[in-house]
C-alpha cells in the first residue's frame, strides 16, 4: 500500500452509512414505543436499532460475496461510529468512551446472533423470547406486544429479502 492507500476510504463507508441511516430510521418508528410500549430510552432505541440493522446486515452477507462482507461490514462500522459519536454527545469522557462501545459491540452480537437464529430456525417463540429479555429488561411488555414486535421482525426480514443486492449496494433499503 502506497501512501495513498493511507488516506483512502473504504469501498462502502458512505453507502453503509446510508444504510443503517436507513435502519435508524426504521427503529424510530413512533409505533414501536406508543403501540408495543417499547421504552422510549436510550436502551430501548438501542435494542430497536440492534434488531433493523442485524437483519438488514443478515440479508447483505446472504449474497457470500466479497462485495457483500464489505458491505456488511461498512454497515457494522456505521452504528460503531455513531454510536461512538452518541456517547460523546451524551457526555460519557473520552478515556471511557472505548469500553462504552466494545460493550454495545457486544450487546448487539449477541442480540443479533439470538434474533437471526430464531428467524433462521423459524422458531417464533425463541425469537419472542430474545426481544422480551433484551426489549423490556426494566419493565413488563405489554401484552402481545413481543409477539407483535417478533411478527415485525418476520417481515422485515421477508421485505428485506425480495431486494436484490444491486439496489442495497447502491444504498437504497426498504424496510417497510
Amino acid at each position: 500500500m502506497g501512501l495513498v492507500g493511507l488516506f483512502r476510504r473504504p469501498r462502502f463507508e458512505r453507502t453503509g452509512f446510508q444504510l443503517y441511516g436507513a435502519a435508524v430510521a426504521a427503529a424510530r418508528q413512533p409505533r414501536f414505543y406508543a403501540e408495543l410500549g417499547v421504552p422510549d430510552t436510550v436502551p430501548g432505541r438501542f435494542e430497536m436499532v440492534c434488531l433493523h440493522n442485524g437483519l438488514l446486515i443478515r440479508r447483505i452477507n446472504q449474497e457470500a460475496t466479497k462485495d457483500a462482507r464489505d458491505l456488511a461490514q461498512a454497515c457494522f462500522d456505521a452504528m460503531f461510529a455513531d454510536m461512538d459519536v452518541n456517547l460523546r454527545e451524551m457526555g460519557i469522557s473520552d478515556l471511557r468512551v472505548g469500553n462504552r462501545v466494545k460493550m454495545l459491540w457486544e450487546g448487539f452480537h449477541g442480540r443479533a446472533q439470538a434474533y437471526i437464529g430464531a428467524i433462521e430456525a423459524d422458531d417464533g417463540a425463541a425469537l419472542e423470547a430474545a426481544l422480551l429479555r433484551n426489549v423490556w429488561v426494566k419493565e413488563p411488555a405489554p401484552e402481545g406486544a413481543a409477539a407483535a414486535l417478533a411478527g415485525h421482525a418476520r417481515a422485515v426480514e421477508a421485505v428485506l429479502a425480495a431486494q436484490s443486492f444491486k439496489v442495497l449496494a447502491a444504498g437504497q433499503v426498504s424496510f417497510a
